[in-house]
């Protein structure tokens, strides 16, 4: 099962796609801006909103080292 939606998060644009692999889930966050994307796992029945806010905090880590801060 894919799913797929998108939310702003401090001005920027970020796509999240959920994709559920047995008893886990894959959620990826995308920065629409810059196309940096991250991925993590998850358990099947944890929460969407949890998984996708470990997701954007991955997301954010990325993107702040490769801007140098």
């Amino acid at each position: 099962m894919v799913g797929r939606n998108r939310q702003r998060s401090r001005s920027r644009e970020i796509y999240f796609e959920h994709i559920t692999i047995g008893n886990a889930v894959k959620v990826s966050a995308i920065d629409a801006a810059s196309g940096t994307e991250v991925s993590i796992a998850g358990p099947r029945n944890a929460g969407k909103k949890e998984l996708e806010r470990i997701a954007l905090q991955k997301l954010m880590r990325a993107m702040s080292r490769r801007n140098g801060r």
